[in-house]
This record gives C-alpha cells, sequence and structure tokens, in this order.
C-alpha cells in the first residue's frame, strides 16, 4: 500500500483483461465513443464507489481485440474485505452487458506500471485464407480469398525481425519519439479452418514495444508477399526505404489481438 495526496492508503491492482473490440473506438476513454477503458473505469466504479482512471499496457486501436490486455489501477479500502477473486467477480458483473471480461486480478507492488514495466508484447494476427467468405466469425479474422504462400511469407518475415527504423511501417500519426524497434520474433504458421480446405493464418510478433499499426502494417506487406504481388527483396526495400508510401496495406483492426504482455 502506499498515501494518496490525500493521506488515504491506496493498493495498486493488475487487471488482465480479454475484450472482442468490434463494438468499441479503441483502449483509449475518448469523448463522445464508447471505449474499453471507459467502460472498465465505470465497472471499477460502480461494485467500489471510487472514481479511477486506469492504466494500460497498450492503446489498442478501434476493432482490436485482446486476450491478455494489463492495465493497473489504485484502490481505496472498501467497506468489507475482498480478495483478488472478489474483485475480479464484482467487476464483471458490471462488465456483464459489454464484451469485455476481467480474467485476472493480482495486488502488485505501487511501482509496478501496466505499460512502463512491460518487458515483452505478443500479438497475433489471425487470417482466414478461402474463397467464402465468414459467416459465424466474421469481424475476428481478416478473410482473404485467394490462395496465400506460406512460405514465401516466412521468408520474407525473416528480414523484418531485428533493430530497425520501421518508419515504413509506422502510421503517419504515430506519436512515438523514434521510429527505432527491435522485432524479436515474426512466426507465421497454417492450421485448418474448416472441413473445406480453408485454412487459418497465424503470425505472431514479439517485441518490447510497437510503433502504431506497425502488426497490421507488416501484416499488409506480408499478404503480397503470400499472394505473389511482392518478393522478400521487395520487402527489403520497403523497409530501407523508411517511408510509409514504399510499404504495403495496412492490414483490417479485426484481425489483430493483443495476447500477452510480459513483466
Amino acid at each position: 500500500m502506499s498515501h494518496t495526496e490525500n493521506n488515504e492508503l491506496v493498493t495498486r491492482y493488475k487487471i488482465t483483461l480479454e475484450y472482442n473490440g468490434c463494438n468499441y473506438a479503441g483502449w483509449q476513454r475518448q469523448p463522445n465513443v464508447l471505449s474499453v477503458q471507459q467502460i472498465v473505469e465505470e465497472a471499477i466504479a460502480g461494485f467500489s464507489n471510487q472514481h479511477v482512471s486506469i492504466c494500460g499496457a497498450g492503446r489498442t486501436d478501434a476493432g482490436v481485440h485482446a486476450r491478455g490486455q494489463v492495465c493497473h489501477v489504485d484502490l481505496k479500502p472498501f467497506s468489507k474485505p475482498m480478495d483478488e477473486f472478489a474483485i475480479l467477480k464484482a467487476i464483471n458483473a458490471y462488465l456483464r452487458p459489454h464484451s469485455i471480461s476481467v480474467i485476472g486480478v493480482q495486488i502488485v507492488d505501487n511501482d509496478f506500471h501496466a505499460r512502463f514495466s512491460a518487458t515483452n508484447k505478443l500479438y497475433q494476427y489471425r487470417i482466414v485464407n478461402r474463397p467464402g467468405a465468414l459467416a459465424l466469425e466474421r469481424g475476428l479474422y481478416w478473410h482473404i480469398g485467394r490462395r496465400l504462400d506460406i512460405q514465401s511469407m516466412q521468408e520474407a518475415a525473416k528480414c523484418l525481425l531485428g533493430h530497425h527504423d520501421f518508419s515504413t511501417f509506422c502510421a503517419a500519426e504515430c506519436q512515438a519519439k523514434s521510429p527505432m524497434r527491435t522485432l524479436d520474433r515474426l512466426d507465421i504458421y497454417e492450421c485448418p479452418y474448416d472441413t473445406c480446405m480453408g485454412r487459418q493464418v497465424i503470425i505472431e510478433a514479439e517485441a518490447l514495444s510497437f510503433l502504431h499499426h506497425q502488426v497490421r502494417n507488416l501484416v499488409g506487406t506480408l499478404s503480397l508477399v503470400g499472394l505473389g504481388k511482392w518478393t522478400d527483396e521487395d520487402v527489403k526495400t520497403a523497409l530501407k526505404a523508411k517511408d510509409r508510401t514504399e510499404g504495403g496495406p495496412t492490414a483490417p483492426a479485426e484481425g489483430l489481438y493483443l495476447m500477452r504482455v510480459d513483466y
């Protein structure tokens, strides 16, 4: 516990969340639109009668999903003692109308920070590769009708690993101080999706931090390789250009998941 400005004891909680991002304008609270942050803050206020501001590990965009988003919040003592499991149930009771769920609550030291204490993030991008459009899981995958060459995509991904200036794969509105990032892992694999030769293509990216739209821009570029429109040499050239206009398209938000944040 630590003291607030009013000399009240507070406890810091690490909260792990999953959510379907289809109905929200992203993680960050914004005026006149519904965000994940706003809904979770209101749920915490609902059970605790404390108006709080939560801090997230990353600001997922509108339509992006999470299986392991992390945030932290400072709470004053409750009127009756509550352990972590009771807090998890209490927040979820207020989240029930929404496609957001708390899957973990943990008391942490007061120097823990959901964003700045993170040592690694894992994003996963999901593609369904088949002629027929999605009926049951629309909004949860990027549907690509033409057959992708996975081996070519895997070869092209290798040249993106390591420490680079990723300006080519950074959104124009990115507010990062530097475009330099270290991409530790970029793996691509496939597995069956349905009974008619449809495939699920998974792209996993791990790094300490990512630029705005970096994963979606990498996936969009690799899709050009998979479709036979680009080669791995084209990807290398795009990376060296350090110019967003030289990169491939931005893959849709609906295929992207924040899977895990490590500390």
